[in-house]
């Protein structure tokens, strides 16, 4: 009768799958560029990239529980990575207030919500020169426009969006970001013009772009992304000094759905700030970027009655 032989697991055999599971996350954040786009995937990725070292976490912890040294290496894959990609959401240098010249808060509202006089008080502690709301009822308007009172005395709305402003709002447009087969009752952007004292003439689009949905079929984005290419043909033509879009734009920054956008407008990479939801915020999907004028921060605000944070922008004119 031969000689049995035994095999034992090794802290460098245990683990493997865990390891081969990191390494693979890492080269998702490192190569999501790749990630294809079919049935929203590549998008599904890119918004929630972040989380990706959320998984890399669970993962080695996985692999400490079953005290695999594979596994602990392997981590070190993402984690640099993640690093790598994060370094600027990662620092705070602007914790001092920096210089500006105008002052933004963009907050979807929220349509159940019914504390308006706290929210607005929420808003106004950041002393905005213009505010941006989403998901405004109409029956609510005169109601924000009282709360707002002296401190924001002049607004404009189309539909569902308005904005309130300090300074006299010129040239109201309602935009039309409407998706194939949306009716006209979808009126959810508005163009207008803000002319600060000694300041230049300002832009200020506030948006709310469709949402997405899952279906058998995965993410269906059409309806968002076909917004996002209109939105973007509109900042194209316009030829105002300064360009702002604020507004509940329903992706990250860092989303390949938005580059037309963002190929126009941008926002500075520091902080992460999720907004949404409210209750524990794992997505930034309210925005404030500009064209012609520097965002030099953008933060979230304390919670309201909505279910998604406000944010606040400090713009500098270039």
């Amino acid at each position: 009768m031969g000689e049995r032989t035994e095999q034992h697991d090794t802290v460098w055999s245990r683990g493997t799958v865990c390891a081969f599971l990191l390494v693979a996350t890492g080269a998702v954040m490192a190569l999501h560029a790749w990630v294809p786009s079919a049935y929203g995937l590549g998008s599904l990725v890119e918004t929630f990239l972040p989380w990706l070292g959320a998984v890399a976490v669970l993962l080695v912890l996985i692999g400490l529980l079953r005290r695999s040294v594979t596994a602990v290496i392997a981590f070190l894959v993402p984690a640099l990575v993640w690093a790598w990609m994060f370094r600027p959401e990662l620092s705070d240098h602007q914790a001092d207030t920096p210089r500006h010249d105008l002052v933004v808060v963009q907050h979807n509202v929220g349509d159940t919500n019914k504390d308006i006089d706290g929210t607005v008080e929420k808003i106004l502690a950041a002393s905005p020169d213009v505010v941006t709301l989403d998901e405004v009822l109409p029956r609510r308007i005169d109601d924000y426009t009282r709360a707002f009172g002296d401190a924001l005395p002049h607004h404009a709305t189309s539909g569902t969006v308005g904005v309130w402003s300090a300074e006299p709002l010129v040239n109201p447009t309602p935009l039309d970001l409407r998706p194939g087969g949306v009716d006209a009752s979808w009126r959810r952007a508005l163009r207008v013009e803000v002319r600060p004292d000694d300041g230049p003439n300002v832009a200020v689009y506030a948006v709310h772009l469709p949402s997405t949905r899952l279906g058998l079929r995965g993410l269906n984005l059409s309806v968002r992304n076909e917004s996002i290419r209109l939105l973007a043909k509109k900042l194209a033509d316009d030829d105002a000094d300064v360009l702002i879009v604020s507004g509940d734009l329903n992706t990250a920054y860092g989303d390949r759905a938005l580059r037309p956008v963002t190929s126009q407008v941008s926002e500075p990479r520091h902080r992460f700030g999720f907004t949404f939801p409210a209750a524990l915020p794992l997505i930034r999907i309210d925005h404030v970027l500009a064209r012609g004028a520097v965002v030099e921060d953008v933060r979230p605000m304390d919670r309201t009655g909505s279910d998604h944070l406000p944010v606040v922008a400090l713009l500098r004119w270039q």
